[in-house]
């Protein structure tokens, strides 16, 4: 047709195309310069690809259905078909756990490098066995954390309300999981998991910290929590709390030194409310109570109150003090 014709353009004739193809082709030059790629890209020396984030999620969703059986991937769950669905489940964790533990292995290459690949599948195999293993004391924390979360917030009138929606059993889900993976010297794989939660959530927890039973986070939003943080039983944190660094010692080269101690220790049955900052390795002793929008960078004595100044209030009338 006419009006068709008259849109078509031919591209040797057009000199914007030629341009526009140049400066693609000078862009694809720059992108793959050994400059340019230097820290921000991955080439190894294997054809073993990373850690995929939507297998380990899918892992996590697996997890959880039997973690919280009837709650999250069986929903029709019954007694006489729970083992069945159980067994099932475990084989596909086995299987995808091992695969990307052992991507995470060679991604690091150090775990790799000087052995057999036969090895590195054998260690990958073995890790998630003991992995899996520890699913029955995950869910015993869990079920503490659940515990904790009804018991400490009075909006909710059923356990299964906050199994199903609350985010600080989600993010604390993925915790527990992921701290176990951590402390069988899996590298990479933890650190996914826990940031999966963090995107879902806004509750950053690093798998290197240690926290006890029964912890509930209340709203969650905005909470962090650093590697070598060490939280007791019976704590109860809010939104925007910070369990931090307060500095980062310096090896001779001038980095930072890493997995020396660095974050709070926050003893038993301690509260600590919202914008809360806590920073270093100090102890916050037990059965204190931490309050809102606070910054503490020292030791607070067993049973202590931390509060702000109370706000002052004043009442200016016909011009008069402060005008």
């Amino acid at each position: 047709m006419k009006g068709t014709q008259a849109l078509e353009i031919e591209p040797e004739k057009n000199g914007s195309y030629r341009l526009g193809r140049q400066v693609i082709i000078d862009v694809i030059e720059q992108l793959c310069s050994s400059e340019s790629r230097q820290v921000l890209s991955h080439r190894s020396d294997h054809d073993i690809p990373m850690p995929s984030v939507r297998t380990l999620s899918d892992i996590m969703d697996s997890l959880r259905s039997i973690l919280f059986p009837g709650y999250f991937g069986m929903a029709e769950l019954k007694i006489e078909t729970m083992q069945y669905h159980v067994g099932s489940t475990l084989d596909s964790v086995f299987r995808l756990l091992s695969e990307q533990i052992l991507r995470g292995m060679w991604f690091r290459e150090t775990d790799c490098s000087s052995a057999s690949e036969s090895y590195c599948v054998e260690r990958s195999q073995l890790l998630t066995l003991q992995f899996i293993q520890s699913l029955p004391n995950i869910r015993r924390l869990l079920s503490t954390d659940v515990q904790a979360a009804f018991d400490g917030d009075p909006a909710v009138d059923n356990q299964g309300e906050i199994i199903f929606c609350y985010p600080s059993i989600r993010a604390l889900t993925n915790y527990r999981v992921a701290h176990e993976l951590y402390r069988l010297g899996i590298p990479m794989i933890p650190r996914i998991i826990t940031e999966i939660a963090h995107s879902e959530t806004g509750i950053d927890i690093h798998p290197g910290a240690e926290i006890g039973e029964y912890f509930f986070m209340d709203h969650g939003t905005g909470i962090v929590i650093g590697e070598t943080s060490i939280i007791g039983n019976h704590v109860r944190i809010y939104q925007g709390v910070t369990l931090g660094a307060k500095s980062f010692p310096l090896d001779g080269n001038g980095f930072p030194i890493k997995k020396i101690p660095r974050h709070p220790i926050v003893e038993d049955n301690v509260t600590i409310y919202s914008g809360a900052t806590i920073l270093g390795r100090i102890i916050i002793g037990h059965g204190s109570e931490i309050g809102g929008n606070v910054w503490v960078d020292h030791d607070v004595q067993p049973g202590s109150k931390i509060m702000q100044g109370k706000a002052e209030e004043k009442i200016f009338r016909g011009g008069g003090e402060g005008i």
